[in-house]
């Protein structure tokens, strides 16, 4: 299927490509329909493109990466939403905004994306951690946890 992209014009996945966000992304309730491309260069960062909106589309990247003790626990809404059954069915994104130099961008510690392997969904999920934020500075993002 062809898609139009933000970054790369009009690119073709294959429909095993697309995650589905039963409730969309805050803010972006609308937006179902998401592929996960790769960023020639680098696989450090992906872009979560949706598959229906060029204009929308988030740099995204693994937070256990830049995160010296990041941990949380899925609560049992997002559990049940997407069925996970064991931890081995979920891997874990976060949204960054990309600034100029690239040491002050951000990383949204407090809304990872959870994506269940075996049925393609995923959420966004909000969690209540003082120790993380919305906009951890990534240069300064293993110093403060």
């Amino acid at each position: 299927m062809q898609i139009q992209t933000k970054f790369n014009g009009e690119i073709s996945i294959q429909p095993d490509q697309i995650w589905t966000f039963p409730k969309g992304i805050p803010g972006f309730e609308s937006e179902k329909q998401f592929a996960l491309l790769p960023i020639e260069g680098n696989s450090n960062f992906q872009v979560l493109q949706s598959a229906t909106t060029a204009a929308v589309a988030f740099i995204v990247s693994n937070p256990y990466t830049l995160i010296k003790d990041y941990s949380f626990d899925i609560d049992e809404p997002t559990i049940e939403l997407l069925n996970i059954e064991k931890p081995e069915d979920v891997f874990v994104l976060a949204i960054l905004t990309l600034k100029q130099p690239f040491e002050t961008s951000t990383i949204n510690l407090q809304a990872p994306l959870i994506f269940q392997l075996n049925n393609k969904t995923a959420k966004q999920m909000i969690i209540n951690d003082n120790r993380f934020k919305t906009r951890h500075v990534i240069g300064q993002v293993k110093e403060e946890v």
